[in-house]
């Protein structure tokens, strides 16, 4: 079978593939995802077509290196009333984003993008609207108390696989590509590529 190459480091985005059964490999890009993405924001680009853009930028950067293998890249974003949003870079900043967050609905948008023999095969965006409850600064301070820098792993600073899971109200959308990769469409891509058995 072909190999299969997944172009991130995020350790969520391992676990999606190697719980669903699939023999991969990782081999993160070197992309700098600010300079991807400063010409399209200046050029008006939505939050989904960034985030389509790096996840294209960060499978093409691998492919260069990983031979004749099913490259997947991913990357997400977070629409907050037309705000984007990044990973928060310290625990101040994942403070600040749970407090705007609060009370409020955003969208985080996952893309994904399927790589073979250097070229563009697939790509496939999915969009899920989460609701944060109201929540004090004690609240919240409780929460980065409990899970520590792992929240700076998410462009929301929440994991909702742990205990960031407490602090929303609903969620509409898909739970693995909240969670970082679309599993199913991309199990569907790996098929039709003869990547799974």
């Amino acid at each position: 079978m072909t190999p299969i190459v997944l172009a991130s480091k995020s350790p969520t985005r391992s676990a999606i593939l190697a719980n669903a059964g699939v023999a991969f490999e990782t081999m993160p890009s070197r992309v700098d995802e600010r300079q991807v993405e400063a010409p399209l924001i200046a050029a008006g680009a939505s939050p989904a077509e960034v985030a389509l853009a790096l996840a294209e930028a960060k499978a093409m950067d691998v492919a260069r290196n990983a031979g004749n293998g099913l490259i997947i890249g991913s990357d997400q974003t977070l629409d907050a009333d037309g705000e984007r949003w990044d990973k928060p870079e310290t625990m101040d900043a994942a403070r600040g984003q749970l407090l705007s967050l609060a009370g409020r609905s955003h969208q985080l948008h996952t893309a994904v993008v399927g790589v073979r023999d250097g070229a563009i095969r697939w790509r496939h965006v999915e969009s899920a609207t989460l609701t944060l409850r109201s929540l004090s600064q004690a609240e919240v301070d409780r929460y980065l108390a409990k899970v520590g820098e792992a929240a700076l792993g998410s462009v929301g600073a929440y994991q909702i696989e742990g205990p960031g899971i407490q602090l929303f109200d609903h969620i509409d959308g898909d739970y693995f590509a909240i969670l970082g990769l679309p599993l199913l469409p991309v199990l569907h891509w790996l098929r039709e590529e003869g990547g799974l058995g």
